[in-house]
């Protein structure tokens, strides 16, 4: 008769040790857990921008943050890093921890975190789940107004297209207006919406745009600005169609370098000009009023074109003036902003990344954006390119972007599954192989 052998505590514990290792593997590697982890957390994080974009105010928000927060960990924990990823998530971690320590805040470690999870997603495939989700809230909420379920149809309002000396400076009663909401709340945000959803469109399918597609967006365009008669909404998406429909036609403007060193300029230009908006803002109302009364600004040229700069923006640079603390203006920035800055909203994007988070962290998802730029040129993604410059142009007078909700911003995404799932070797490989191709194309 054969004898038992007897196991001891060491080869049990090796065992066990095996059997979770192997575990773990299969989760990772094999199980649809990471996968659905990420896109529960998607989901909740865009059917939160739609909530937030309607009139119905979310009673759960905070608890919503949380949870898709622990989803995207959850991701995180179910994928493969290398060395160098774990360092830059974990310092980007720590940037997080210590604007949640001294603002309360916790928006740059959930956005971290998010990005951080896209790995080993899909670009495309996660920016078209994007597209319907987005969309298919949008048209509920459209749908919900136009039969009277529930939010309105339009709002009538001072939407501040008078002259800026009538209304602010002799205090004359605007014209109230009457425009077309849609659901949506305000007319900008109809306008926004329509613009997000055209560009990411637009991006995903440009392999397939015909010039009638393009047609049918600008028509579209022309509609949803007779509606809610936002001028920068319709200017933008109107630039963005045009520039995307010059690279399906023209397709040797792809490859060349020089449009990406212009887009590089462009976005240097946009965080320039908000940067000196904050400085100058309290300079350009001064000049306003003393050319209003006195027909002199009383400054030098470089005020008086950033005060008309400022009339046809609808005011946002005077408008960081508007509270008692010149909340926006530069010396309201900080290393890590603070508390009260939490709480007070203004249109100008870059001013409030910089303002509402900190220099420093704004100057790390500047780095961001540039790191992205860089991996447009690398792949010659030249659609991606035409948004990232729109993207960077309307930050300068919209703050849809930098905001606690992350399913607004799809650069996040872009960022996030730029990164490949392959070793530093396969990266190198990958990388002459590139290089090759692109050098024979342009033979």
């Amino acid at each position: 008769m054969k004898k038992k052998r007897h196991i001891s505590g060491a080869e049990r514990f090796g065992m066990d040790g095996n059997m979770q290792k192997n575990t773990y593997r299969w989760l990772r590697e094999e199980s649809p857990v990471p996968r659905l982890a990420f896109y529960i957390g998607l989901t909740i994080e865009l059917l939160m921008v739609i909530i937030d974009k309607s009139n119905y105010i979310n009673p759960i928000e905070g608890y919503l943050f949380r949870v898709t927060f622990l989803l995207f960990a959850c991701k995180i924990l179910l994928t493969r890093y290398e060395a160098r990823e774990w360092a830059v998530i974990l310092a980007m971690e720590a940037v997080g921890f210590i604007s949640y320590r001294v603002t309360g805040a916790n928006d740059i470690i959930r956005v971290v975190t998010f990005v951080a999870a896209c790995k080993g997603i899909p670009l495309k495939e996660a920016l078209k789940y994007t597209f319907y989700v987005t969309l298919a809230g949008c048209l509920a909420i459209v749908a919900l107004s136009v039969t009277g379920i529930y939010g309105d149809i339009s709002l009538a309002q001072d939407f501040g297209h008078e002259s800026l000396e009538d209304t602010l400076y002799v205090g004359e009663f605007p014209t109230v207006e009457t425009r077309y909401t849609l659901g949506m709340g305000h007319p900008n945000a109809l306008s926004c919406m329509f613009f997000m959803l055209a560009a990411l469109g637009v991006y995903v399918w440009f392999e397939r745009m015909k010039w009638y597609s393009y047609l049918f967006l600008m028509i579209l365009n022309a509609g949803v600005y007779l509606l809610a008669r936002s001028k920068t909404s319709m200017l933008i998406t109107a630039a963005y169609l045009c520039g995307a429909c010059l690279l399906t036609f023209v397709k040797g403007l792809r490859k060349m370098t020089i449009f990406y060193v212009c887009g590089l300029l462009v976005f240097v230009l946009c965080i320039a000009f908000s940067v000196d908006a904050a400085v100058c803002a309290q300079r350009v109302r001064e000049s306003q009023w003393n050319e209003f009364f006195y027909l002199n600004p009383g400054d030098d040229e470089h005020i008086v074109l950033l005060a008309k700069i400022d009339r046809h923006i609808n005011g946002r640079i005077v408008s960081l003036t508007n509270s008692d603390n010149n909340d926006g203006m530069i010396q309201t920035w900080s290393a890590f902003s603070c508390e009260n800055n939490m709480n007070y909203y203004f249109d100008m994007g870059w001013v409030k990344l910089f303002y509402r988070y900190g220099v420093i962290p704004g100057i790390l998802y500047v780095a961001a954006n540039l790191f992205l730029l860089w991996r447009l040129w690398r792949r010659r993604d030249a659609c991606g390119l035409a948004l990232f410059v729109m993207f960077a142009v309307y930050t300068v007078v919209e703050a849809h972007l930098i905001s606690v909700y992350i399913g607004r911003n799809y650069l996040l995404i872009m960022m996030g599954c730029s990164v490949r799932r392959t070793s530093s070797h396969s990266q190198q490989r990958l990388f002459r192989g590139e290089v090759l191709s692109l050098t024979q194309e342009n033979a």
